[in-house]
Protein backbone atom coordinates (compact mmCIF):
# COMPACT_ATOMS: atom_id res chain seq x y z
CA UNK A 1 0.00 0.00 0.00
CA UNK A 2 1.27 1.88 -0.09
CA UNK A 3 3.51 17.12 -3.37
CA UNK A 4 0.26 18.79 -3.75
CA UNK A 5 -2.54 16.47 -4.65
CA UNK A 6 -4.46 17.48 -7.79
CA UNK A 7 -8.21 17.65 -7.70
CA UNK A 8 -9.26 14.28 -9.08
CA UNK A 9 -12.48 15.72 -10.44
CA UNK A 10 -10.51 17.87 -12.82
CA UNK A 11 -8.49 14.98 -14.21
CA UNK A 12 -9.57 13.75 -17.62
CA UNK A 13 -10.79 10.19 -17.40
CA UNK A 14 -8.39 7.84 -19.15
CA UNK A 15 -10.05 5.63 -21.73
CA UNK A 16 -9.09 2.31 -23.20
CA UNK A 17 -9.20 1.61 -26.94
CA UNK A 18 -12.54 2.81 -28.27
CA UNK A 19 -14.94 0.60 -30.18
CA UNK A 20 -14.54 2.83 -33.23
CA UNK A 21 -10.87 1.94 -33.61
CA UNK A 22 -9.79 -0.47 -36.29
CA UNK A 23 -9.82 -4.05 -35.02
CA UNK A 24 -6.14 -5.03 -34.57
CA UNK A 25 -7.15 -8.66 -35.01
CA UNK A 26 -7.76 -7.89 -38.69
CA UNK A 27 -4.40 -6.15 -39.18
CA UNK A 28 -0.77 -7.20 -38.78
CA UNK A 29 0.27 -6.99 -35.14
CA UNK A 30 3.01 -4.50 -35.97
CA UNK A 31 0.85 -2.29 -38.22
CA UNK A 32 0.83 1.45 -37.73
CA UNK A 33 -2.83 1.36 -36.66
CA UNK A 34 -2.21 -1.24 -33.98
CA UNK A 35 0.81 0.66 -32.67
CA UNK A 36 -1.23 3.88 -32.54
CA UNK A 37 -3.92 2.15 -30.46
CA UNK A 38 -1.26 0.77 -28.13
CA UNK A 39 0.33 4.19 -27.70
CA UNK A 40 -3.11 5.64 -27.00
CA UNK A 41 -3.60 3.13 -24.21
CA UNK A 42 -0.22 4.05 -22.72
CA UNK A 43 -1.05 7.73 -22.86
CA UNK A 44 -4.47 7.16 -21.27
CA UNK A 45 -2.78 5.59 -18.26
CA UNK A 46 -0.52 8.57 -17.56
CA UNK A 47 -2.68 10.13 -14.85
CA UNK A 48 -3.00 6.86 -12.97
CA UNK A 49 0.69 6.15 -13.42
CA UNK A 50 1.50 9.57 -11.94
CA UNK A 51 -0.65 8.91 -8.90
CA UNK A 52 0.74 5.41 -8.58
CA UNK A 53 4.35 6.64 -8.85
CA UNK A 54 3.83 9.22 -6.11
CA UNK A 55 1.96 6.68 -4.01
CA UNK A 56 4.71 4.09 -4.49
CA UNK A 57 7.46 6.62 -3.76
CA UNK A 58 5.79 7.54 -0.48
CA UNK A 59 5.16 3.82 0.08
CA UNK A 60 8.85 3.10 -0.26
CA UNK A 61 9.56 5.99 2.11
CA UNK A 62 7.13 4.37 4.54
CA UNK A 63 9.01 1.08 4.31
CA UNK A 64 12.33 2.87 4.76
CA UNK A 65 10.97 4.45 7.95
CA UNK A 66 9.58 1.08 9.11
CA UNK A 67 12.90 -0.69 8.54
CA UNK A 68 14.80 2.09 10.28
CA UNK A 69 12.47 1.67 13.27
CA UNK A 70 12.27 -2.14 13.49
CA UNK A 71 14.98 -3.57 11.22
CA UNK A 72 14.67 -7.23 10.13
CA UNK A 73 14.41 -8.75 13.60
CA UNK A 74 11.70 -10.93 15.17
CA UNK A 75 9.90 -7.82 16.45
CA UNK A 76 9.65 -6.59 12.88
CA UNK A 77 8.24 -9.94 11.79
CA UNK A 78 5.60 -9.73 14.54
CA UNK A 79 4.55 -6.27 13.36
CA UNK A 80 4.60 -7.33 9.70
CA UNK A 81 2.43 -10.33 10.53
CA UNK A 82 -0.14 -8.27 12.45
CA UNK A 83 -0.24 -5.55 9.81
CA UNK A 84 -0.43 -7.97 6.88
CA UNK A 85 -3.37 -10.00 8.14
CA UNK A 86 -6.00 -7.25 7.61
CA UNK A 87 -5.10 -6.95 3.93
CA UNK A 88 -4.99 -10.71 3.50
CA UNK A 89 -8.33 -11.25 5.24
CA UNK A 90 -10.00 -8.38 3.39
CA UNK A 91 -9.02 -9.94 0.08
CA UNK A 92 -10.19 -13.32 1.33
CA UNK A 93 -13.56 -12.01 2.47
CA UNK A 94 -14.57 -9.80 -0.43
CA UNK A 95 -11.67 -7.97 -2.03
CA UNK A 96 -11.02 -10.43 -4.83
CA UNK A 97 -14.67 -10.44 -5.84
CA UNK A 98 -14.83 -6.64 -5.86
CA UNK A 99 -11.82 -6.25 -8.11
CA UNK A 100 -12.61 -9.10 -10.49
CA UNK A 101 -16.40 -9.10 -10.70
CA UNK A 102 -18.04 -5.86 -9.69
CA UNK A 103 -16.25 -3.42 -12.03
CA UNK A 104 -17.64 -5.23 -15.10
CA UNK A 105 -21.06 -5.40 -13.42
CA UNK A 106 -20.98 -1.69 -12.50
CA UNK A 107 -20.03 -0.78 -16.06
CA UNK A 108 -22.93 -2.79 -17.42
CA UNK A 109 -25.45 -1.38 -14.94
CA UNK A 110 -24.32 2.18 -15.65
CA UNK A 111 -24.93 1.54 -19.34
CA UNK A 112 -28.18 -0.45 -19.06
CA UNK A 113 -30.00 1.00 -16.01
CA UNK A 114 -32.15 4.10 -16.27
CA UNK A 115 -30.54 5.58 -13.14
CA UNK A 116 -27.00 5.07 -14.44
CA UNK A 117 -26.29 2.29 -11.95
CA UNK A 118 -26.99 4.45 -8.83
CA UNK A 119 -29.27 1.92 -7.11
CA UNK A 120 -26.98 -0.99 -7.91
CA UNK A 121 -23.98 0.84 -6.42
CA UNK A 122 -26.03 1.75 -3.32
CA UNK A 123 -27.02 -1.87 -2.74
CA UNK A 124 -23.48 -3.12 -3.36
CA UNK A 125 -21.90 -0.70 -0.89
CA UNK A 126 -24.56 -1.43 1.74
CA UNK A 127 -24.23 -5.21 1.50
CA UNK A 128 -20.42 -5.29 1.24
CA UNK A 129 -20.03 -2.71 4.01
CA UNK A 130 -22.10 -4.79 6.44
CA UNK A 131 -20.15 -7.95 5.57
CA UNK A 132 -16.85 -6.13 6.11
CA UNK A 133 -17.95 -4.66 9.45
CA UNK A 134 -19.06 -8.04 10.80
CA UNK A 135 -15.88 -9.77 9.71
CA UNK A 136 -13.69 -6.97 11.10
CA UNK A 137 -15.24 -7.34 14.55
CA UNK A 138 -14.96 -11.12 14.39
CA UNK A 139 -11.31 -10.93 13.31
CA UNK A 140 -10.38 -8.72 16.27
CA UNK A 141 -12.05 -11.16 18.67
CA UNK A 142 -10.30 -14.13 17.04
CA UNK A 143 -6.87 -12.47 16.77
CA UNK A 144 -4.99 -15.11 18.84
CA UNK A 145 -6.33 -17.92 16.64
CA UNK A 146 -5.41 -16.02 13.46
CA UNK A 147 -1.88 -15.42 14.72
CA UNK A 148 -1.47 -19.11 15.45
CA UNK A 149 -2.66 -19.85 11.90
CA UNK A 150 -0.20 -17.51 10.14
CA UNK A 151 2.82 -17.58 12.48
CA UNK A 152 5.31 -20.38 12.92
CA UNK A 153 4.71 -22.74 15.82
CA UNK A 154 8.33 -22.06 16.82
CA UNK A 155 7.29 -18.68 18.29
CA UNK A 156 7.58 -18.57 22.06
CA UNK A 157 4.82 -17.08 24.26
CA UNK A 158 6.24 -13.53 24.25
CA UNK A 159 6.63 -13.46 20.46
CA UNK A 160 3.10 -14.82 19.99
CA UNK A 161 1.71 -12.25 22.44
CA UNK A 162 3.46 -9.40 20.60
CA UNK A 163 2.10 -10.53 17.22
CA UNK A 164 -1.41 -10.83 18.72
CA UNK A 165 -1.24 -7.31 20.17
CA UNK A 166 -0.28 -5.89 16.77
CA UNK A 167 -3.03 -7.93 15.09
CA UNK A 168 -5.77 -6.63 17.42
CA UNK A 169 -4.80 -3.03 16.68
CA UNK A 170 -4.47 -3.57 12.92
CA UNK A 171 -7.38 -5.93 12.08
CA UNK A 172 -9.99 -3.09 12.01
CA UNK A 173 -8.22 -2.11 8.79
CA UNK A 174 -10.26 -4.86 7.07
CA UNK A 175 -13.31 -2.58 7.10
CA UNK A 176 -11.43 0.46 5.82
CA UNK A 177 -9.65 -1.49 3.07
CA UNK A 178 -13.08 -2.60 1.91
CA UNK A 179 -14.55 0.90 2.00
CA UNK A 180 -11.58 2.19 0.00
CA UNK A 181 -12.00 -0.58 -2.60
CA UNK A 182 -15.77 -0.08 -2.88
CA UNK A 183 -15.54 3.67 -3.37
CA UNK A 184 -12.63 3.23 -5.79
CA UNK A 185 -14.67 0.82 -7.92
CA UNK A 186 -17.59 3.23 -8.11
CA UNK A 187 -15.23 6.05 -9.10
CA UNK A 188 -13.50 3.87 -11.74
CA UNK A 189 -16.84 2.81 -13.23
CA UNK A 190 -17.72 6.51 -13.53
CA UNK A 191 -14.44 7.27 -15.30
CA UNK A 192 -12.71 8.85 -12.28
CA UNK A 193 -9.39 7.01 -12.04
CA UNK A 194 -7.17 9.62 -10.40
CA UNK A 195 -8.36 9.83 -6.79
CA UNK A 196 -8.00 6.11 -5.92
CA UNK A 197 -4.39 6.27 -7.13
CA UNK A 198 -3.59 9.36 -5.04
CA UNK A 199 -5.46 8.43 -1.82
CA UNK A 200 -2.81 5.95 -0.55
CA UNK A 201 -0.34 8.85 -0.38
CA UNK A 202 -2.15 10.12 2.73
CA UNK A 203 -1.95 6.64 4.27
CA UNK A 204 1.79 6.53 3.64
CA UNK A 205 2.38 9.97 5.12
CA UNK A 206 0.55 8.98 8.33
CA UNK A 207 2.56 5.75 8.53
CA UNK A 208 5.87 7.59 8.04
CA UNK A 209 4.95 9.98 10.85
CA UNK A 210 4.08 6.97 13.03
CA UNK A 211 7.46 5.31 12.55
CA UNK A 212 9.34 8.57 13.10
CA UNK A 213 7.41 9.06 16.35
CA UNK A 214 8.31 5.49 17.39
CA UNK A 215 12.02 6.13 16.71
CA UNK A 216 11.84 9.39 18.70
CA UNK A 217 10.35 7.56 21.70
CA UNK A 218 11.97 4.10 21.56
CA UNK A 219 15.11 4.67 19.50
CA UNK A 220 16.48 2.18 16.97
CA UNK A 221 17.69 -0.42 19.46
CA UNK A 222 14.28 -1.54 20.79
CA UNK A 223 13.69 -4.00 17.95
CA UNK A 224 17.09 -5.66 18.37
CA UNK A 225 16.40 -6.03 22.11
CA UNK A 226 13.15 -7.83 21.23
CA UNK A 227 10.96 -6.11 23.87
CA UNK A 228 8.41 -3.34 23.27
CA UNK A 229 6.29 -1.51 25.82
CA UNK A 230 2.50 -1.33 25.46
CA UNK A 231 2.85 2.38 24.61
CA UNK A 232 5.26 1.59 21.77
CA UNK A 233 2.97 -1.18 20.44
CA UNK A 234 0.00 1.22 20.55
CA UNK A 235 1.88 3.89 18.60
CA UNK A 236 2.66 1.46 15.79
CA UNK A 237 -0.74 -0.24 15.67
CA UNK A 238 -3.01 2.78 16.03
CA UNK A 239 -0.94 4.97 13.72
CA UNK A 240 -0.95 2.32 10.98
CA UNK A 241 -4.73 1.79 11.19
CA UNK A 242 -5.41 5.54 11.20
CA UNK A 243 -3.59 5.88 7.87
CA UNK A 244 -5.72 3.17 6.24
CA UNK A 245 -8.93 4.77 7.58
CA UNK A 246 -8.05 8.18 6.14
CA UNK A 247 -7.12 6.60 2.80
CA UNK A 248 -10.72 5.38 2.53
CA UNK A 249 -12.57 8.37 3.95
CA UNK A 250 -10.82 10.90 1.72
CA UNK A 251 -12.66 9.42 -1.29
CA UNK A 252 -16.11 10.38 0.03
CA UNK A 253 -15.97 14.07 -1.00
CA UNK A 254 -14.53 13.05 -4.38
CA UNK A 255 -17.53 10.78 -4.97
CA UNK A 256 -19.89 13.59 -4.04
CA UNK A 257 -18.22 15.91 -6.54
CA UNK A 258 -18.57 13.17 -9.16
CA UNK A 259 -22.34 13.26 -8.63
CA UNK A 260 -22.71 10.13 -6.49
CA UNK A 261 -24.18 10.17 -2.99
CA UNK A 262 -24.58 6.85 -1.25
CA UNK A 263 -27.97 5.94 0.23
CA UNK A 264 -28.30 2.72 2.24
CA UNK A 265 -30.46 0.15 0.44
CA UNK A 266 -31.42 -3.25 1.76
CA UNK A 267 -33.65 -4.43 -1.12
CA UNK A 268 -31.02 -6.85 -2.38
CA UNK A 269 -33.31 -9.57 -3.71
CA UNK A 270 -33.81 -9.41 -7.48
CA UNK A 271 -31.39 -6.52 -7.86
CA UNK A 272 -28.74 -8.32 -9.92
CA UNK A 273 -26.34 -8.86 -7.04
CA UNK A 274 -27.13 -12.56 -7.21
CA UNK A 275 -25.51 -12.84 -10.65
CA UNK A 276 -22.45 -11.00 -9.41
CA UNK A 277 -22.40 -13.26 -6.36
CA UNK A 278 -22.49 -16.35 -8.57
CA UNK A 279 -19.54 -15.02 -10.58
CA UNK A 280 -17.75 -14.18 -7.35
CA UNK A 281 -17.88 -17.77 -6.07
CA UNK A 282 -14.96 -18.81 -8.27
CA UNK A 283 -13.10 -15.64 -7.39
CA UNK A 284 -13.60 -16.40 -3.70
CA UNK A 285 -12.24 -19.90 -4.24
CA UNK A 286 -9.28 -18.39 -6.11
CA UNK A 287 -8.56 -16.12 -3.15
CA UNK A 288 -8.88 -19.04 -0.72
CA UNK A 289 -6.30 -20.99 -2.72
CA UNK A 290 -3.92 -18.01 -2.87
CA UNK A 291 -4.29 -17.33 0.83
CA UNK A 292 -3.69 -20.97 1.70
CA UNK A 293 -0.44 -20.67 -0.23
CA UNK A 294 0.36 -17.40 1.54
CA UNK A 295 -0.25 -18.97 4.96
CA UNK A 296 2.29 -21.67 4.11
CA UNK A 297 4.82 -19.06 2.92
CA UNK A 298 4.25 -16.87 6.00
CA UNK A 299 4.77 -19.76 8.40
CA UNK A 300 7.98 -20.76 6.62
CA UNK A 301 9.27 -17.17 6.49
CA UNK A 302 8.67 -16.60 10.20
CA UNK A 303 10.34 -19.95 10.91
CA UNK A 304 13.36 -18.85 8.83
CA UNK A 305 13.90 -15.85 11.12
CA UNK A 306 13.58 -17.97 14.25
CA UNK A 307 16.19 -20.33 12.77
CA UNK A 308 18.46 -17.38 11.93
CA UNK A 309 18.17 -16.03 15.49
CA UNK A 310 19.03 -19.44 16.94
CA UNK A 311 22.02 -19.86 14.61
CA UNK A 312 23.27 -16.29 15.08
CA UNK A 313 23.24 -15.61 11.33
CA UNK A 314 21.98 -12.52 9.47
CA UNK A 315 18.27 -12.06 10.30
CA UNK A 316 16.05 -13.02 7.35
CA UNK A 317 12.37 -13.85 7.67
CA UNK A 318 8.93 -12.47 6.91
CA UNK A 319 10.06 -8.84 6.86
CA UNK A 320 12.93 -9.72 4.52
CA UNK A 321 10.53 -11.56 2.23
CA UNK A 322 8.04 -8.68 2.24
CA UNK A 323 10.65 -5.99 1.54
CA UNK A 324 12.05 -8.05 -1.35
CA UNK A 325 8.53 -8.51 -2.67
CA UNK A 326 7.93 -4.75 -2.32
CA UNK A 327 10.80 -3.93 -4.69
CA UNK A 328 9.66 -6.72 -7.01
CA UNK A 329 6.15 -5.25 -7.17
CA UNK A 330 7.14 -1.64 -7.88
CA UNK A 331 7.42 -1.91 -11.70
CA UNK A 332 4.22 -3.97 -11.84
CA UNK A 333 2.30 -1.53 -9.63
CA UNK A 334 3.36 1.58 -11.53
CA UNK A 335 3.13 0.24 -15.08
CA UNK A 336 0.88 -2.80 -15.34
CA UNK A 337 -1.79 -1.83 -12.83
CA UNK A 338 -2.13 1.65 -14.36
CA UNK A 339 -2.49 0.31 -17.90
CA UNK A 340 -4.87 -2.51 -16.97
CA UNK A 341 -7.05 -0.28 -14.77
CA UNK A 342 -7.63 1.94 -17.80
CA UNK A 343 -8.15 -1.07 -20.06
CA UNK A 344 -10.58 -3.16 -17.98
CA UNK A 345 -13.74 -1.00 -18.31
CA UNK A 346 -13.16 -0.79 -22.07
CA UNK A 347 -12.61 -4.56 -22.26
CA UNK A 348 -15.88 -5.09 -20.38
CA UNK A 349 -17.78 -2.89 -22.83
CA UNK A 350 -16.30 -4.64 -25.85
CA UNK A 351 -16.96 -8.09 -24.35
CA UNK A 352 -20.55 -7.05 -23.54
CA UNK A 353 -21.05 -6.32 -27.25
CA UNK A 354 -19.86 -9.84 -28.12
CA UNK A 355 -16.66 -8.78 -29.93
CA UNK A 356 -14.37 -11.43 -28.45
CA UNK A 357 -11.76 -11.07 -31.21
CA UNK A 358 -11.43 -7.40 -30.25
CA UNK A 359 -11.00 -8.38 -26.59
CA UNK A 360 -8.20 -10.75 -27.63
CA UNK A 361 -6.55 -8.07 -29.74
CA UNK A 362 -6.72 -5.53 -26.90
CA UNK A 363 -5.30 -8.00 -24.38
CA UNK A 364 -2.43 -8.99 -26.68
CA UNK A 365 -1.66 -5.33 -27.39
CA UNK A 366 -1.61 -4.61 -23.65
CA UNK A 367 0.71 -7.59 -23.10
CA UNK A 368 3.20 -6.31 -25.67
CA UNK A 369 3.05 -2.78 -24.31
CA UNK A 370 3.53 -3.91 -20.71
CA UNK A 371 6.39 -6.25 -21.68
CA UNK A 372 8.20 -3.45 -23.54
CA UNK A 373 8.38 -1.57 -20.24
CA UNK A 374 8.74 -4.46 -17.80
CA UNK A 375 11.50 -6.50 -19.50
CA UNK A 376 14.26 -3.84 -19.25
CA UNK A 377 13.30 -3.05 -15.66
CA UNK A 378 13.47 -6.74 -14.76
CA UNK A 379 16.93 -7.02 -16.34
CA UNK A 380 18.23 -3.93 -14.55
CA UNK A 381 16.74 -4.86 -11.17
CA UNK A 382 18.18 -8.36 -11.30
CA UNK A 383 21.61 -6.73 -11.14
CA UNK A 384 21.08 -3.63 -9.00
CA UNK A 385 18.51 -4.88 -6.44
CA UNK A 386 21.15 -5.61 -3.74
CA UNK A 387 22.41 -2.04 -4.05
CA UNK A 388 18.90 -0.58 -4.08
CA UNK A 389 17.98 -2.54 -0.97
CA UNK A 390 21.07 -1.23 0.83
CA UNK A 391 20.23 2.35 -0.15
CA UNK A 392 16.60 1.93 0.97
CA UNK A 393 16.81 -0.27 4.05
CA UNK A 394 20.38 -0.21 5.38
CA UNK A 395 19.74 2.35 8.14
CA UNK A 396 18.59 2.68 11.71
CA UNK A 397 17.77 -0.66 13.32
CA UNK A 398 18.77 -2.48 10.10
CA UNK A 399 22.34 -3.15 8.95
CA UNK A 400 23.73 -2.96 5.38
CA UNK A 401 24.35 -6.72 5.42
CA UNK A 402 20.69 -7.41 6.28
CA UNK A 403 19.55 -5.02 3.54
CA UNK A 404 21.91 -6.54 0.97
CA UNK A 405 20.49 -9.99 1.69
CA UNK A 406 17.02 -8.58 1.04
CA UNK A 407 18.26 -7.28 -2.31
CA UNK A 408 19.67 -10.67 -3.30
CA UNK A 409 16.26 -12.23 -2.64
CA UNK A 410 14.71 -9.48 -4.76
CA UNK A 411 17.00 -10.50 -7.62
CA UNK A 412 15.54 -14.00 -7.38
CA UNK A 413 12.01 -12.56 -7.53
CA UNK A 414 12.94 -10.60 -10.67
CA UNK A 415 13.25 -13.85 -12.62
CA UNK A 416 9.46 -13.98 -12.43
CA UNK A 417 8.55 -10.33 -13.03
CA UNK A 418 7.71 -10.74 -16.72
CA UNK A 419 5.40 -13.78 -16.39
CA UNK A 420 3.78 -12.37 -13.23
CA UNK A 421 2.85 -9.08 -14.81
CA UNK A 422 1.68 -10.70 -18.06
CA UNK A 423 -0.61 -13.25 -16.45
CA UNK A 424 -2.09 -10.31 -14.50
CA UNK A 425 -3.07 -8.87 -17.89
CA UNK A 426 -4.39 -12.25 -19.06
CA UNK A 427 -6.56 -12.64 -15.95
CA UNK A 428 -8.25 -9.33 -16.76
CA UNK A 429 -9.17 -10.77 -20.14
CA UNK A 430 -11.00 -13.63 -18.37
CA UNK A 431 -12.77 -11.22 -16.03
CA UNK A 432 -13.91 -9.03 -18.93
CA UNK A 433 -15.84 -11.99 -20.38
CA UNK A 434 -17.14 -12.89 -16.90
CA UNK A 435 -15.07 -16.06 -16.68
CA UNK A 436 -13.93 -16.40 -13.07
CA UNK A 437 -13.57 -20.19 -13.11
CA UNK A 438 -10.46 -20.34 -15.32
CA UNK A 439 -8.41 -17.91 -13.18
CA UNK A 440 -9.26 -20.11 -10.20
CA UNK A 441 -7.86 -23.17 -12.00
CA UNK A 442 -4.75 -21.20 -12.98
CA UNK A 443 -4.24 -20.03 -9.39
CA UNK A 444 -4.46 -23.59 -8.09
CA UNK A 445 -1.78 -24.52 -10.59
CA UNK A 446 0.42 -21.59 -9.55
CA UNK A 447 0.28 -22.41 -5.85
CA UNK A 448 0.82 -26.13 -6.37
CA UNK A 449 3.93 -25.45 -8.46
CA UNK A 450 5.21 -22.69 -6.15
CA UNK A 451 4.88 -24.70 -2.96
CA UNK A 452 5.99 -27.90 -4.65
CA UNK A 453 9.28 -26.20 -5.51
CA UNK A 454 9.68 -23.96 -2.45
CA UNK A 455 9.06 -26.37 0.42
CA UNK A 456 11.70 -29.00 -0.49
CA UNK A 457 14.22 -26.25 -1.26
CA UNK A 458 13.46 -24.47 2.03
CA UNK A 459 14.34 -27.51 4.13
CA UNK A 460 17.44 -28.33 2.10
CA UNK A 461 19.20 -24.98 2.70
CA UNK A 462 19.87 -22.65 5.64
CA UNK A 463 20.14 -18.95 6.45
CA UNK A 464 18.93 -16.37 3.96
CA UNK A 465 18.80 -19.07 1.28
CA UNK A 466 15.60 -20.34 2.96
CA UNK A 467 13.81 -17.09 2.12
CA UNK A 468 15.33 -17.13 -1.39
CA UNK A 469 13.86 -20.64 -1.82
CA UNK A 470 10.39 -19.24 -1.14
CA UNK A 471 10.90 -16.56 -3.79
CA UNK A 472 12.20 -19.06 -6.34
CA UNK A 473 9.18 -21.30 -5.81
CA UNK A 474 6.90 -18.45 -6.81
CA UNK A 475 9.05 -17.67 -9.84
CA UNK A 476 8.44 -21.22 -11.09
CA UNK A 477 4.73 -20.86 -10.35
CA UNK A 478 4.54 -17.56 -12.27
CA UNK A 479 6.06 -19.05 -15.43
CA UNK A 480 3.84 -22.13 -15.46
CA UNK A 481 0.70 -20.08 -14.77
CA UNK A 482 1.54 -17.53 -17.45
CA UNK A 483 1.93 -20.17 -20.15
CA UNK A 484 -1.20 -22.06 -19.10
CA UNK A 485 -3.30 -18.85 -18.85
CA UNK A 486 -2.18 -17.72 -22.30
CA UNK A 487 -3.26 -21.01 -23.86
CA UNK A 488 -6.62 -21.04 -22.06
CA UNK A 489 -7.50 -17.42 -22.84
CA UNK A 490 -6.54 -17.81 -26.50
CA UNK A 491 -8.96 -20.73 -26.75
CA UNK A 492 -11.67 -18.77 -24.90
CA UNK A 493 -11.43 -15.72 -27.16
CA UNK A 494 -10.60 -17.47 -30.41
CA UNK A 495 -7.08 -16.03 -30.56
CA UNK A 496 -4.65 -13.61 -28.91
CA UNK A 497 -2.43 -12.70 -31.88
CA UNK A 498 -0.27 -15.34 -30.23
CA UNK A 499 2.45 -15.74 -32.85
CA UNK A 500 2.93 -12.00 -33.30
CA UNK A 501 2.91 -11.48 -29.54
CA UNK A 502 5.31 -14.37 -28.96
CA UNK A 503 7.75 -12.98 -31.54
CA UNK A 504 7.68 -9.58 -29.87
CA UNK A 505 8.17 -11.07 -26.40
CA UNK A 506 11.08 -13.23 -27.53
CA UNK A 507 12.83 -10.23 -29.07
CA UNK A 508 12.29 -8.23 -25.89
CA UNK A 509 13.64 -11.05 -23.73
CA UNK A 510 16.72 -11.36 -25.95
CA UNK A 511 17.32 -7.61 -25.67
CA UNK A 512 16.87 -7.86 -21.89
CA UNK A 513 19.31 -10.78 -21.67
CA UNK A 514 21.93 -8.83 -23.63
CA UNK A 515 21.48 -5.87 -21.27
CA UNK A 516 21.78 -8.19 -18.24
CA UNK A 517 25.05 -9.71 -19.50
CA UNK A 518 26.59 -6.29 -20.18
CA UNK A 519 25.51 -5.04 -16.74
CA UNK A 520 26.89 -8.14 -15.05
CA UNK A 521 30.29 -7.56 -16.66
CA UNK A 522 30.18 -3.85 -15.84
CA UNK A 523 29.34 -4.65 -12.21
CA UNK A 524 32.35 -6.95 -11.91
CA UNK A 525 34.61 -4.22 -13.31
CA UNK A 526 33.17 -1.53 -11.05
CA UNK A 527 33.50 -3.71 -7.97
CA UNK A 528 37.09 -4.68 -8.77
CA UNK A 529 38.48 -1.29 -9.77
CA UNK A 530 36.22 1.50 -8.51
CA UNK A 531 33.67 0.94 -5.74
CA UNK A 532 34.62 -2.30 -3.96
CA UNK A 533 32.10 -4.74 -2.52
CA UNK A 534 31.46 -3.27 0.95
CA UNK A 535 27.68 -2.70 1.40
CA UNK A 536 28.42 -0.14 4.11
CA UNK A 537 30.10 2.08 1.48
CA UNK A 538 26.95 4.03 0.60
CA UNK A 539 28.63 6.22 -2.03
CA UNK A 540 30.10 3.20 -3.79
CA UNK A 541 26.73 1.42 -3.76
CA UNK A 542 25.03 4.51 -5.19
CA UNK A 543 27.60 4.77 -8.00
CA UNK A 544 27.05 1.10 -8.83
CA UNK A 545 23.26 1.47 -9.01
CA UNK A 546 23.32 4.62 -11.15
CA UNK A 547 26.01 3.48 -13.59
CA UNK A 548 24.59 -0.01 -14.02
CA UNK A 549 21.05 1.31 -14.43
CA UNK A 550 22.11 3.73 -17.17
CA UNK A 551 24.18 1.05 -18.92
CA UNK A 552 21.34 -1.48 -18.76
CA UNK A 553 18.67 0.84 -20.20
CA UNK A 554 21.02 2.11 -22.92
CA UNK A 555 21.99 -1.40 -24.01
CA UNK A 556 18.35 -2.54 -24.01
CA UNK A 557 17.27 0.42 -26.16
CA UNK A 558 20.12 -0.19 -28.58
CA UNK A 559 19.26 -3.89 -28.85
CA UNK A 560 15.55 -3.07 -29.28
CA UNK A 561 16.38 -0.62 -32.08
CA UNK A 562 18.59 -3.19 -33.81
CA UNK A 563 15.87 -5.86 -33.58
CA UNK A 564 13.10 -3.41 -34.60
CA UNK A 565 10.93 -3.94 -31.52
CA UNK A 566 8.14 -1.53 -32.40
CA UNK A 567 6.52 -1.43 -28.95
CA UNK A 568 9.73 -0.04 -27.44
CA UNK A 569 9.76 2.60 -30.16
CA UNK A 570 6.18 3.52 -29.27
CA UNK A 571 7.18 4.15 -25.67
CA UNK A 572 10.22 6.23 -26.70
CA UNK A 573 8.14 8.31 -29.12
CA UNK A 574 5.49 8.96 -26.47
CA UNK A 575 8.15 10.20 -24.04
CA UNK A 576 9.63 12.41 -26.76
CA UNK A 577 6.22 13.96 -27.49
CA UNK A 578 5.59 14.69 -23.82
CA UNK A 579 9.04 16.29 -23.45
CA UNK A 580 8.42 18.42 -26.54
CA UNK A 581 5.04 19.55 -25.22
CA UNK A 582 6.48 20.55 -21.86
CA UNK A 583 9.41 22.30 -23.52
CA UNK A 584 7.04 24.15 -25.85
CA UNK A 585 4.78 25.25 -23.00
CA UNK A 586 7.74 26.51 -20.97
CA UNK A 587 9.03 28.53 -23.95
CA UNK A 588 5.61 29.74 -25.14
CA UNK A 589 5.75 27.84 -28.44
CA UNK A 590 2.71 26.34 -30.13
CA UNK A 591 2.94 22.58 -29.63
CA UNK A 592 -0.62 21.66 -30.47
CA UNK A 593 0.56 18.93 -32.78
CA UNK A 594 3.62 17.33 -31.24
CA UNK A 595 3.83 14.86 -34.08
CA UNK A 596 4.61 17.73 -36.45
CA UNK A 597 7.53 18.71 -34.25
CA UNK A 598 8.71 15.10 -34.23
CA UNK A 599 8.86 15.15 -38.03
Amino acid sequence: MSGERPDPSDVAAPQGPSESEIDPALEPANSAEARTATTGLLGSSAVMATGTVISRVTGVARDIALTAALGFYLVSDAYSLGNTMPNVLYILIIGGALNAVFIPQLVRRMKDDADGGQAYADRLITLAGLVLLIFSIAAVLLAPILVDLYATSAYDDSQRALATAFARLCLPQIFFYGVYALLSQVLNARGRFGAPMFAPILNNVIAIATFILFIAIAGTSAAADGVLTSEQIAILGIGTTLGVALQALVLIPVLMRAGYRWRPRFDWRGSGLGKAGHLAIWTLLLVVVNQAGYIAITRLATLANVNAAAAGTTPAGLTTYQKAHLIFMLPHSVITVSIVTALLPALSRVAHSGRLHQVGADVSGAMRLVAALIVPLAAVLMVVSPGIAVLLFGYGAATPDQAQLTGLITSVFMLGLVPFTLFYVLFRGFYAVEDTRTPFIASVLMNVVALGVAIPLFYSVSGGAQVAALAFGYVCGFWVTFIASWIMLARRLGGLDSWATLRSLLRMLIAGFIAFCVMYGAEAALTAYVTGDDPANTLGVLIDVVVLGVVGIAVYLAAAWAMRIHEVGDVVHLVQRKVLRRRGRSSGEDTTDARTLEG
